[in-house]
């Protein structure tokens, strides 16, 4: 049918693409793209799709290097006008850092639904066949015009800058704490509730090698922070207490890491909220801030990383980082 419209599925592995695997012994990504959507016949009506296998990937095998591989993917699909949207399916358990990472790198107004599932495909209620109809649904129904990139499981649509995978059996795992769904999909529909809060686009040339991720604890002490300065990490992401409170050895370690010219963002270890330069005895937010250290606005630890990654991978200043994490505030000042 020449009038349907015409998208891109880039099969990636996971969960969506799993099946019980005798000989491995449990459950393992073995089915292509092309064995997924012949148990789901009806997409065939719904859309022309073109099918890429990009491999069979376990959720936590994917790297910053394979994110960055399939932006570019994704933006040579978007070259081609009569390519409508782009659907990536993906294992759960770093979906949302994939999504976030092509969030920020593709320039594109089309749609991206990134997709995975929650049980496999020797499962008698396997969500995979349910989820890829929905995405399809969302990338066709020209309602996700410069929405960004969009998770959607469990006929649930979530920003990629603002989900999070916060459960680890439920088929509706992906949910923004902070913003709620920005829509739904109910019997092949697309609703709309809200857009995004925030989207800025990287010009990534290259991934840095090594930006790693802190959580505090308590009586935590300046062993791991020195041990990254000292292994030449590019840049930092500290999980903090609170809205933005370390322990007094970490808090000197910080400075001695942001005095060296390497970038350290903060973030909260709490699942909602925003970290704040608020109180002032030694370690807290006000003399880290003061002292060089950037607040991520609305982002957990691994979704900070990932854009800290993009900043360097795209050549940025500690004061363009600054300004790009900082967002917020400088919404409210102007």
């Amino acid at each position: 049918m020449p009038d349907r419209p015409q998208i891109a599925i880039i099969f990636t592995g996971g969960t969506i693409a799993s099946k019980l695997d005798r000989e491995w012994g449990g459950v393992v990504p073995s089915m292509s793209g092309g064995e997924i959507l012949v148990r789901i016949p009806e997409i065939q009506h719904m859309a022309d799709v073109v099918v890429h296998e990009y491999g069979t990937y376990p959720g936590p095998h994917i790297t910053p290097i394979h994110m960055l591989e399939l932006s570019r993917i994704v933006q040579n699909y978007f070259d081609d006008p009569s390519i409508r949207g782009v659907i990536i399916t993906h294992g759960t358990d770093t979906l949302e850092e994939t999504a976030y990472f092509l969030d920020s790198t593709v320039a594109s107004a089309k749609p991206v639904i990134v997709v995975g599932a929650m049980r496999n495909s020797s499962e008698p209620d396997w969500d995979g066949p349910r989820n890829l109809r929905d995405a399809v649904t969302a990338a066709t129904s020209g309602n996700l015009h410069e929405m960004g990139v969009i998770v959607c499981l469990g006929g649930i649509m979530t920003a990629a800058s603002e989900t999070s995978k916060t459960n680890t059996e439920a088929l509706s795992t992906f949910t923004s704490f902070d913003f709620g769904p920005v829509g739904r999909i109910t019997n092949g529909i697309v609703f709309l509730h809200r857009r995004p809060q925030h989207r800025q686009v990287f010009h990534v040339e290259n991934i840095p090698a090594f930006v790693p991720l802190l959580k505090l604890y308590s009586g935590m002490d300046a062993t791991l922070v020195d041990i990254c300065l000292a292994k030449g990490a590019n840049g930092l992401v500290v999980e903090a207490f609170g809205v933005g409170n370390v322990t007094p050895p970490v808090f000197y370690a910080l400075k001695k890491v942001v005095a060296s010219g390497v970038p350290v963002v903060l973030v909260s270890r709490c699942p909602v909220g925003r970290v704040e330069h608020l109180y002032a005895y030694e370690g807290a937010g006000r003399h880290l801030h003061e002292a060089g250290v950037v607040f991520a606005d609305y982002l957990n630890g691994q979704k900070a990383r990932i854009k800290l990654i993009c900043a360097l991978g795209a050549g940025l200043s500690n004061p363009e980082i600054k300004q790009a994490f900082e967002w917020a505030d400088a919404q409210q000042t102007s």
